[in-house]
C-alpha cells in the first residue's frame, strides 16, 4: 500500500483552483462566524446557521476534496483522469452554485437564486461521479478503495439531488414529508455517505504512506465499506417512514462498527510504521478522528433534541472538530507534494533541489495547529455556556486560523 505512482497525475490547471478556493471559502467561513453571533445557539434551521454550514459543507469541504481527489484517484489507480475538462467545469459549476446557495441562504432568498445554486452544485457532483468513475471503471486491483471512492461519490449526488429538492420545496411546497425530517436525512447522507466514506478510502491509502507503514488486513476494509453503507441506508429507510429517534442508534452502531474496522486496519499499518515520529500533518490526522469519535458518543443525547447543546456540539465535533481537522493536516501532506511534482520532478537528481515539507513554513503549520485546537476548544466552551462573548472570541480565533492556513497554501502554490 505505501507504492504509489505520481506521473499519473492530472494538470496543474485541474488542481490548484480547488485548494485556493477551498481556502478563501473557509476564509468566508470565519468572517461570517463573526457576524453570526448568538444565532448559533438556536435551531439549526435559521438563515445565517445554514449559510455557514453550507460555507463549510460545500465551498470548504467538498471544494478541497474534489481537488485532491481529482489529483489522488489517477495516482492511486494509475489511470489518467478520464477529462481534465470536465474536471475544471465540475469546479467552475461547484463554485458558482456555492455563492448562490451561500448568498441565497445568508439573506433567505427562496426562489431561482437558491434553486439554481443548487442545480449547479447537483450538476457538479454528477460530473465528479462520473469522472472517478470513468477513471477507475477498468481498474482490476485495489477494488476495495475503488468501493470507497464511487460509493462516496454516488451519496454526494444523492445529497445534492436531495438538497436541491428541499430548495425546491421551501418555495412550491411538494414534498409530503416534513422538511426538518428531509433535512436531517440529507444531512447525514452527507457526512456518512460522501465525507465519511471518502475519508476513510483516502486515508486507507494516503495514512500507510505517510506513515511508512503496510497492513494485510484488507478484508477489514470490505467489511468497513458494507457496514457504513448498510448503516446508512438502513438509518435513511427508517428515517423516511419513522421520526428519528432511540432506533436510529442501531443504525448508527452500524456505521461506527464500519468505522471501527477501518480504524483496526489503520492501527495494524501504524503498529508496522517505518516512520515512528508523527508530523504537525499526521497529528491534525489523530485530533480530527478523537472528535469524529466525540460525534459518535454524543448521539444519543442528540436524538433527544430537536435543537440546543448537544445539537450544536455534535455540529462543532462534526464540522469544526472533523471535517475542518482532516482538511487541514491532509492539505500540507499533498499540496507540497504535487507542487513539487509539477516544478521539481524533471529536475530531480540533476542539482539541488527543495524538499515538498520546504515549500511552506513549518512556523505558521505549528502556529495552524495550536490555533485549530484552540478554536475548537473554546467554540466547544462557547455552545456549552451560552455567553456570547466567548463565542465572539472563538469566531477571531478562526478567523486567525483561516488567515494562517491561506498565507501557508499562498506560499505553497505561488513557490517559484
Amino acid at each position: 500500500m505505501a507504492h504509489i505512482t505520481i506521473q499519473k497525475g492530472p494538470e496543474q490547471y485541474v488542481v490548484l483552483p480547488f485548494f485556493i478556493t477551498a481556502g478563501i471559502f473557509f476564509l468566508l467561513f470565519s468572517v461570517l462566524l463573526v457576524f453570526t453571533g448568538g444565532q448559533l445557539f438556536g435551531h439549526h434551521f435559521q438563515p445565517k446557521v445554514l449559510a455557514i454550514v453550507h460555507t463549510l459543507a460545500l465551498g470548504w469541504g467538498t471544494m478541497l476534496i474534489f481537488g485532491a481527489a481529482y489529483q489522488l484517484v489517477p495516482v492511486i489507480f494509475e489511470r489518467p483522469l478520464s477529462s481534465s475538462s470536465w474536471a475544471f467545469v465540475s469546479y467552475l459549476l461547484l463554485t458558482l452554485g456555492s455563492c448562490l446557495l451561500i448568498y441565497s441562504f445568508w439573506h433567505f432568498k427562496v426562489g431561482l437564486s437558491m434553486c439554481f445554486g443548487g442545480m449547479l452544485v447537483t450538476l457538479s457532483s454528477y460530473l465528479y461521479f462520473y469522472i472517478v468513475w470513468n477513471t477507475t471503471k477498468d481498474v482490476e486491483q485495489l477494488f476495495e478503495l475503488r468501493l470507497y471512492f464511487t460509493l462516496s461519490a454516488f451519496w454526494l449526488c444523492f445529497t445534492t439531488t436531495l438538497g436541491l429538492l428541499l430548495a425546491i420545496n421551501l418555495t412550491h411546497g411538494f414534498l409530503t414529508k416534513s422538511h426538518l425530517d428531509i433535512l436531517k436525512l440529507h444531512a447525514h447522507a452527507g457526512l456518512v455517505g460522501w465525507f465519511l466514506q471518502l475519508v476513510l478510502g483516502a486515508g486507507a491509502k494516503m495514512l500507510p504512506m505517510f506513515m511508512l507503514g503496510r497492513s494485510t488486513k484488507i478484508k477489514l476494509l470490505y467489511a468497513s465499506v458494507i457496514l457504513i453503507n448498510l448503516g446508512l441506508v438502513l438509518f435513511l429507510l427508517d428515517g423516511y417512514t419513522h421520526p428519528v429517534g432511540f432506533r436510529s442508534l442501531i443504525f448508527a452502531a452500524v456505521v461506527l462498527l464500519g468505522v471501527l474496522c477501518w480504524s483496526v486496519y489503520v492501527l495494524d499499518c501504524f503498529k508496522h510504521r517505518a516512520r515512528k515520529v508523527l508530523d504537525i500533518p499526521m497529528r491534525h490526522s489523530i485530533i480530527s478522528f478523537l472528535n469524529l469519535m466525540l460525534a459518535f458518543l454524543s448521539l444519543p443525547m442528540v436524538v433527544q433534541q430537536e435543537s440546543g447543546n448537544w445539537v450544536n456540539l455534535y455540529a462543532v465535533w462534526i464540522f469544526l472538530g472533523w471535517i475542518t481537522g482532516i482538511i487541514l493536516g491532509m492539505t500540507f501532506k499533498t499540496l507540497p507534494f504535487m507542487i513539487w511534482n509539477w516544478r521539481y520532478n524533471d529536475l530531480n537528481g540533476i542539482k539541488k533541489i527543495p524538499m515538498p515539507k520546504e515549500l511552506y513554513s513549518q512556523q505558521i503549520l505549528s502556529m495552524q495547529y495550536y490555533l485549530y485546537l484552540l478554536g475548537v476548544f473554546v467554540m466547544i466552551i462557547a455552545v456549552i455556556s451560552k455567553v456570547h462573548w466567548v463565542l465572539h472570541c472563538a469566531a477571531w480565533i478562526w478567523v486567525a486560523l483561516a488567515v494562517s492556513y491561506v498565507v501557508n497554501v499562498a506560499k505553497v502554490v505561488f513557490h517559484k
